[in-house]
């Protein structure tokens, strides 16, 4: 009987170590990536309801890696998204190898530990929703699980919270209290964003810069991207197509023709 315990135990250090093991690294994609698209699987939004109510988790995040995505978000809040964890594990059996982000309002340490389970890559933790020294204690534990973090900003008060150092910088274009979404927030704040970074981002290629929400146009990502923005986060422009995985493809091919 001890012979079977010790072959339990030997089999879920195995196990923990996959958990904590290093995920595929968002950050690297959308730095060794040409567009720099993270496609989100995003079925429902507060503000316009079901935009896709019979999307798969199984079809669309593997079709999206097919058709060129640098990563994925996948939304797991589910009373407001229509999301849930187990479409990151369900991405992950269909085949989906790119980086995923864990994209849920982040408060408490249960949903990193759930991140990392369902095979999550990287984290989105939200200034808004966190004091500083909260989001410095997720992010360390984010960190310890083997996820990396994108710390989310939408207003120039927040930019203190770069000092964290989180792997990657978001700048949200919707406003979370009203959901009114505005790309120039983007641009307003690149320059202010790179010079809170300046002394505390070791990198020396400096702050990985996402541009997240209410992007529709390759004129957008082109200027986002001469702004210094490494990463675009595009959602809904494709989940309200018949094919959000050609949609992609099509945006990519006339991103290319801008070149």
């Amino acid at each position: 009987m001890q012979d079977i315990l010790q072959e339990i135990i030997a089999h879920k250090q195995q196990e923990l170590g996959q958990l904590k093991a290093k995920k595929p690294s968002l950050k690297d994609a959308l730095l060794n990536s040409e567009s720099g698209i993270i496609a989100e699987f995003k079925r429902r939004s507060p503000s316009k309801g079901w935009i896709k109510e019979e999307g798969r988790a199984d079809i669309i995040p593997l079709s999206y890696q097919q058709n060129g995505a640098a990563a994925l978000s996948i939304l797991t809040d589910e009373h407001y998204f229509g999301g849930s964890d187990d479409f990151i594990r369900i991405a992950r059996q269909s085949g989906v190898t790119l980086p995923v982000l864990y994209k849920n309002f982040v408060i408490d340490e249960a949903q990193l530990y759930a991140a990392a389970l369902c095979g999550a890559s990287a984290v989105l933790l939200i200034a808004a929703c966190l004091t500083k020294e909260r989001c410095k204690q997720l992010l360390h534990l984010a960190h310890e699980l083997g996820l990396e973090v994108l710390l989310e900003m939408h207003a120039e008060k927040e930019l203190e919270y770069a000092e964290l150092q989180p792997d990657l910088y978001g700048i949200n274009n919707r406003n979370l209290g009203s959901f009114v979404t505005d790309v120039e927030n983007s641009f307003r704040l690149a320059e202010k964003l790179r010079a809170a970074t300046a002394s505390s981002d070791s990198s020396t290629k400096g702050p990985v810069l996402v541009s997240e929400s209410g992007i529709s146009n390759p004129d957008t990502v082109r200027a986002l991207r001469e702004a210094g923005f490494r990463g675009f986060l595009m959602g809904e422009h494709f989940m309200k197509t018949p094919d959000p995985g050609q949609a992609l493809n099509d945006f990519i091919a006339q991103l290319r023709m801008k070149h």
